[in-house]
């Protein structure tokens, strides 16, 4: 990361032609050739060295270590990435993943080491440290070790500067269309509110350069594809990342964008479990925990990306040496630090891939969401509108946003407020103008979920439900629950019916054994219907749990 403010004191200790020269990306490409560490630095991993340890390491421990090029760089480097498990060869999307990258900024070399000490960690750990073997056996874990492989190569092989072969290098190497200036700061460029508050610039002669567009560089698009990918039967299977930089010595949680504490697009559930997990981790490698944003605005960077939009538990770790009166100080440690500096994180290392599981547990709720589903429904977890195609409402049928509330004769029929977050389920989320503009009329709107399997000991399903009608309702609205098992059986589990009184919309919780369904593989059901004469009626959704039992 950079810190904006340094610019004066660079300026200073280089003069202006030097520092852009150095930092604003004006120095002429070079070759994609080799680069390589001085003598004083041999223990640094160039490309080539990372290669060969990363495939040492597979060979040694085939059986829990999986190398795979996961893309391309913008000048044709592979992006490699580990894939460790007690079972490395397949998929295992049942269980939870965890994510580490380094080396978004070219110059920050250390975080590639601290991303190889976690491999060799894991991997030489396993067959005798019980504590490894258990977090391997139960996750999932992937390591991007160099998400920017051409810049950080460039910077072992640059012209002009007062450090050879160093250059202070941060962005990627893609040309700038119309520019003589090269590279885009990597971690700048993704796409949740990508180049929205001041946290990054517009300039292609800027370290922070976020590029013509989110996810323009081949790198984060790569990364990108990646988290993508691993969206499985409609839900994120990674749970809690960690995205290794240089310097400070920082844990650092979203968002970057904003410095609200809890915006919108966070729940307070989140944010305290994001302040949990981050003191702990801090409290165990002697780093500073902190808000992104307390540091200073970033925007379009990785972490607020994957919470915003996968809802991963992300972090940012700053790492060796605090912050040095030079850039020089700041980015090139000596190499006889690399051992101790990456080995102090152990600590906080195996904590993430215990905790970060079910991220939930730092802060005490593992009964109610670390069973096999939570949904707060702040983001699509594979919810299908209308999944049998034969709905019968004419308006306002189910939809998963933020909604309008509003009252009728003083009266609430829909609530502005939901449970957790910003979003539910609800019928007709706008108020246009009128309650009978956008209600539920005409018959009946159903969601189903994506395949969720139960526990062979299973805890309850619970939700939070409204259903909201006026004084000409009938017997005939209600709302519904059902479980649908494999087969595309459905039992109804939950019903709420109303005859002809008015009802007002209130958040009530609902809790069914699912017992019946122990060890199966099932979807839910939910049904709001307008089934008599045309009346005011409103129904809203949210907070679907099975608990853990």
């Amino acid at each position: 990361m950079h810190d904006a403010t340094r610019l004066p004191r660079l300026r200073s200790l280089f003069g202006a032609g030097v520092l852009a020269a150095l930092l604003l990306g004006s120095l002429a490409p070079l070759p994609a050739a080799a680069g390589d560490f001085p003598a004083q630095d041999t223990r640094y991993h160039n490309y080539a060295e990372m290669v060969a340890d990363i495939m040492a390491v597979e060979a040694a421990h085939p059986d829990i270590v999986k190398i795979l090029s996961i893309g391309k760089s913008y000048e044709g480097r592979d992006i490699w990435m580990a894939r460790i498990s007690d079972n490395a060869a397949v998929d295992q999307p049942e269980k939870p993943g965890i994510l580490f990258d380094a080396l978004h900024h070219a110059r920050e070399h250390l975080s590639l080491e601290q991303a190889l000490y976690t491999l060799h960690m894991l991997a030489d750990g396993y067959a005798t440290d019980p504590v490894v073997k258990a977090v391997v056996d139960g996750r999932e874990i992937f390591i991007i070790f160099a998400v920017n492989p051409d810049g950080a190569e460039y910077d072992l092989r640059c012209t002009g500067s007062s450090h050879p072969p160093y250059c202070a290098w941060r962005k990627n190497r893609q040309p700038n269309g119309g520019s003589r200036y090269s590279g885009t700061d990597i971690n700048r460029n993704y796409g949740y509110h990508w180049a929205c508050c001041g946290g990054s610039s517009g300039n292609p002669a800027s370290i922070t350069y976020h590029g013509r567009s989110a996810f323009s560089t081949p790198e984060a698009q790569v990364v990108r594809d990646f988290v993508n990918s691993r969206v499985i039967n409609g839900r994120q299977q990674i749970t809690a990342h960690v995205t290794f930089h240089t310097n400070g010595q920082l844990v650092l949680w979203p968002y970057g964008y904003t410095k609200a504490d809890v915006p919108y697009d966070m729940t307070v559930a989140d944010h305290r479990a994001f302040v949990a997990m981050g003191k702990a981790m801090a409290a165990r490698n002697g780093y500073r925990a902190e808000q992104s944003s307390d540091l200073y605005i970033t925007d379009g960077d990785e972490i607020d990306w994957l919470y915003g939009v996968h809802r991963i538990f992300s972090f940012t770790w700053e790492l060796y040496p605090p912050e040095t009166a030079t850039v020089w100080g700041d980015f090139y440690p000596p190499d006889r630090v690399i051992a101790t500096q990456t080995a102090r994180n152990r600590a906080a290392l195996l904590y993430l891939l215990d905790v970060g599981g079910c991220p939930w547990r730092a802060i005490g709720l593992t009964k109610t969401n670390c069973g096999p589903l939570y949904d707060d429904l702040e983001i699509n977890r594979g919810w299908q509108v209308n999944p049998d195609g034969n709905d019968t409402a004419t308006s306002g049928g189910w939809e998963l946003a933020k909604p309008q509330g509003y009252t009728y004769d003083g009266v609430p029929m829909q609530l502005g407020t939901t449970v957790s977050g910003s979003k539910d389920f609800v019928t007709g989320a706008l108020y246009k103008g009128s309650p009978n503009a956008n209600d539920l009329d005409g018959g009946q709107t159903t969601i189903r979920s994506a395949p969720v399997t139960v526990w062979a000991a299973p805890g309850d399903l619970t939700f939070y439900f409204y259903l909201a009608h006026g004084a000409s309702s009938s017997r005939r609205d209600a709302f519904r629950a059902f479980v649908e098992n494999a087969s595309g059986v459905r039992t109804q589990v939950f019903a709420q019916i109303w005859s002809a009184k008015v009802f007002p919309a209130r958040w009530t919780q609902a809790r069914i054994p699912m017992t019946p369904w122990a060890g199966q593989t099932v979807r839910l059901v939910f049904t709001a219907t307008d089934g008599g004469p045309d009346s005011l009626l409103e129904a809203g959704l949210d907070d679907i749990r099975i608990e853990r039992p």
